[in-house]
């Protein structure tokens, strides 16, 4: 073997270094100050990974099982920022007692997921590919299991670990299945020599039904609101935002890639599978009395949104995936804090009736709230109206009648989003209670966490350079 080939995994080499240096840092390190010298190594470690991955070229290695594109480099920025985020507003969870004592494990396994990621989306090959999704899924429902001597994590970690298991079943069966009928797993040579056989139909289906467990598509939703609402709340951010956003990535990548001769029969599949998502979440969102299930359900309903733009399967569709997912991990990581520091440092619990009359004595958290919302409703001048604008011009580019009714209908269930996100708004300026939640002053951390959303929220909608960056790598 040509170990040289490694220098051209740069990224995922230097992941592979922070996951090193964090791992004997936390072997070596004692005492009181352990956790102060970890967190800054760790945090400062992902601000270099954001510097590497930025410096990374577009590279192969191992005969192209692993293929590095300028698309797939900018992914790995935007889901190394929603990592940095989600250890930032993570730190007042970190310092409970109960967590405090197994810090280190907690930043390893956000590593180690984030370095599945990196694979998934880098991969030329379906065993590459698999891979990367297994080195994902397997730290992952170890994060969902981190509070396990809780009956809603134990239960939620079960759900998740069984439907992982079950959805990769299904998936490598159908990646069998185009094995059988093409000779080859590479991308390239599947994309070459496939037909529109009964065999590889089957394995569409059955590959399309795996991935879709993991983004969490309707029909195969269902473990998705006992899972966060189980999971510590920082862990739900990121199952919510990074490991969609990697999932979705993906999805569109492989189908554009290596399914384009068989367009006609994924993009009805497609057709399907959104309007399901959106309505059937913005349906049951609407009922929901817990804010982590509710978000589940929001974030159901958002992964609707974002497959809008594998729809026209063109470069403008890989840019405004990207777009969306860049401004869903600001708005949702920032809705993900406030729920955070409410339920460690306030005393409070995930209902939403407990953030009834929470502008009155928690004014500054209610307003970031509120715009967080705002974004993630799609209500102008906020980032998520423009987002959601550039993945409805990338689904009706391809101009079939199909395509624009599915945008229209995706348009109508903004109107019940809309209402739904207003619940919340409702709860903490209108709703009145005689026991609000106390006044408490936020940990430094969270105020940087929430600075970093709030930002992308107002200015990545007008900063037109974003948007250019992306559509650049994506080859516009």
């Amino acid at each position: 073997m040509d170990y040289s080939q490694f220098f051209n995994m740069i990224p995922e080499a230097g992941l592979i270094a922070v996951l090193v240096i964090v791992f004997l840092a936390d072997l070596i390190l004692k005492g009181e100050k352990k956790h102060s010298v970890l967190s800054l190594l760790t945090g400062a470690l992902l601000v270099c990974q954001i510097g590497v991955c930025f410096l990374s070229e577009p590279a192969q290695a191992f005969g192209g099982m692993y293929e590095s594109t300028p698309a797939a480099n900018v992914m790995k920025i935007i889901l190394t920022m929603g990592t940095l985020i989600v250890f930032i507003m993570s730190q007042s969870w970190v310092e409970r007692k109960d967590v405090l004592n197994k810090e280190g494990e907690y930043y390893e396994l956000l590593i180690s997921t984030l370095l599945g990621m990196y694979m998934m989306i880098s991969s030329g090959h379906f065993m590459m590919f698999f891979l990367g999704l297994e080195m994902a899924s397997v730290p992952m429902a170890c994060l969902v299991a981190f509070d396990k001597f809780k009956q809603n994590s134990a239960e939620g970690a079960a759900k998740f670990i069984l439907t992982a298991t079950f959805s990769s079943g299904v998936m490598l069966y159908g990646i069998s299945f185009i094995y059988g009928a093409v000779g080859t797993l590479y991308f390239g040579d599947v994309a070459s020599q496939i037909s529109t056989s009964p065999l590889t139909i089957m394995g569409l289906v059955f590959f399309f039904s795996g991935l879709g467990f993991k983004i969490s598509l309707v029909p195969f939703h269902f473990w998705t609101a006992d899972t966060y609402q189980g999971a510590p709340t920082p862990v739900t951010g990121y199952l919510s935002v990074v490991s969609k956003g990697a999932a979705a990535f993906a999805l569109m990548a492989i189908l554009v890639k290596v399914f384009a001769p068989m367009s006609e029969y994924w993009e009805y599949l497609m057709y399907i599978v959104i309007v399901l998502t959106i309505t059937v979440a913005n349906l049951f969102a609407l009922r929901q009395k817990e804010l982590k299930r509710f978000m589940a359900f929001s974030s159901i309903s958002q992964a609707g949104y974002i497959m809008l733009a594998v729809i026209g399967g063109s470069a403008m569709g890989l840019a405004s995936l990207m777009y969306y997912v860049l401004i869903y991990v600001a708005a949702n990581m920032a809705v993900f804090t406030i729920i955070n520091v409410v339920e460690t440092r306030g005393g409070g619990n995930t209902k939403m009736n407990c953030y009834d009359g929470f502008y009155e004595t928690n004014p500054k958290l209610s307003f970031l709230m509120t715009l967080a919302l705002f974004s993630l409703a799609g209500i102008p001048p906020f980032a998520g109206m423009f987002c959601k604008f550039f993945v409805f011009m990338a689904a009706a580019k391809g101009g079939s009648t199909l395509a624009y009714a599915v945008v229209f209908i995706a348009l109508l269930n903004t109107v019940p989003s809309l209402y739904y996100y207003l619940k919340i708004v409702k709860c903490m300026y209108i709703n009145k209670t005689d026991q609000p939640l106390p006044t408490f002053k936020s940990d430094c951390n969270t105020r940087l966490a929430l600075a970093l959303c709030t930002a992308g929220v107002l200015l990545f909608g007008v900063c037109s350079c974003i948007y250019d960056w992306l559509a650049q790598a994506a080859g516009m």
